[in-house]
């Protein structure tokens, strides 16, 4: 009985060692020298933009150096309903309407495609281009 204590708690150590490692790694993979360079260029074309850009080092987490899921297929169906149930009124279930964005709505996505991913830049600039989008002041 106390062999089996003795082993099982062995290996509940190596399995939170294992983990601890796993992350570790993940995370520093990320923080490679190519996500960094792109990460400054996006704050330099948000800042032009005239958009407020986030810290580097949060973009550098959130998108890596492939863009993430931004540049996951944006044409896809899926994606593209998700994108559609995000311009809406807010309410929900029945009460839940479209509604005519400002035109400056998508421009942070449409940025964060041509720093991460320019080969889906065109493909999303055409779903952005089918919205009715209100001209607005900023």
């Amino acid at each position: 009985m106390r062999d089996t204590r003795v082993v099982a708690w062995i290996s509940i150590g190596v399995l939170v060692v294992m983990a601890g490692i796993g992350v570790l790694s993940h995370s520093g993979a990320k923080q490679t020298a190519a996500a960094q360079e792109k990460a400054d260029q996006l704050v330099a074309e948000l800042t032009a933009a005239g958009l407020r850009a986030p810290a580097t080092g949060q973009i550098v987490q959130v998108l890596g150096d492939d863009g993430g899921a931004v540049c996951l297929d944006p044409g896809d169906a899926l994606r593209r309903g998700i994108l559609y149930g995000q311009l809406t009124n807010g309410a929900a279930g029945p009460g839940q309407r479209p509604v005519i964005a400002g035109n400056n709505v998508l421009q942070g996505q449409l940025i964060i495609m041509k720093v991460y991913c320019p080969d889906h830049l065109e493909e999303f600039q055409e779903i952005v281009d089918d919205l009715k989008l209100a001209e607005v002041d900023t």
